[in-house]
């Protein structure tokens, strides 16, 4: 597994390529002078992209869904995944029909007899620049017959994290909104102390924090929530991993330590 930024994934699980959420444009807005990605975080493109079995999108915001990145990405995919409403974007884009899946909450997709992708519910709204949840949102749980995964897509905090955890009886690593916050936005994004709560109710093994280090969606500082994270997770029953963009993630190993890399960068 390796984290591309922000909340951008790509993953290799039972054979098969994963893409979440990619966002490889230096902005994360309809216009590119808005939202520009922080300096050295655009260090892949979508020509590094190699072929990939099955697109995952979270929701159709513009720092979730972009045009270019999944445009460029088009002859590479093989199956996109997305909540309802969702595919009209792809279709609109030129992608064919019969790429696209589009799923409701616990709606579970089996392309492949070893991995099921199951969409799930998630506390946020969706919207490009002149619409409002015209389309659905939803978090994503892969599961193998060795490992479960879990992505939280953008979410506030709420009882739907206990009640996934209880249904998958845990996963080995869950990845969650954990920055962008402002108390504005409570019910819709998480604090780093609510992502750690999360990841609890989830029974996570490990927590990937994300939603960070790539833009500027909110007015608290860039390595705020790594910090809140971190120090927030130091008696919690999982193991907190905060890898730098590119650096890799091992599924198949016991889970590596990861330096305080934020506290290097100015």
């Amino acid at each position: 597994m390796i984290w591309l930024g922000h909340s951008a994934y790509y993953i290799q699980l039972a054979g098969k390529r994963i893409l979440i959420d990619p966002v490889l444009s230096d902005h994360a807005a309809p216009f590119s002078f808005l939202i520009k990605a922080f300096d050295g975080t655009t260090i892949y493109q979508a020509k590094d992209i190699p072929e990939i079995d099955y697109l995952l999108i979270s929701h159709d915001h513009y720092d979730h869904l972009d045009y270019a990145t999944v445009t460029q990405l088009k002859d590479k995919i093989k199956h996109v995944i997305v909540p309802l409403g969702v595919g009209s974007h792809f279709e609109h884009w030129g992608y064919p029909l019969e790429k696209i899946n589009e799923n409701d909450w616990f709606d579970t997709l089996t392309l492949d007899p070893n991995l099921k992708i199951h969409t799930l519910p998630a506390r946020h709204y969706s919207g490009r620049l002149f619409t409002r949840n015209k389309a659905l949102w939803a978090s994503y749980a892969l599961e193998t017959p060795k490992q479960k995964i879990y992505f939280g897509g953008d979410s506030g905090y709420g009882s739907h994290f206990k009640t996934i955890g209880e249904k998958f009886g845990g996963f080995d690593v869950v990845m969650l909104d954990s920055g962008q916050y402002d108390p504005r936005w409570s019910l819709i994004h998480m604090t780093p102390e609510e992502a750690v709560q999360a990841a609890t109710d989830l029974k996570a093994k490990a927590l990937l924090p994300m939603h960070i280090g790539r833009f500027t969606l909110s007015p608290h500082a860039w390595n705020a929530p790594f910090k809140r994270v971190s120090a927030a997770s130091k008696t919690a029953p999982f193991q907190l991993l905060t890898p730098i963009i590119g650096q890799p993630v091992l599924l198949d190993q016991p889970f590596q330590q990861y330096s305080s890399w934020w506290e290097e960068i100015k």
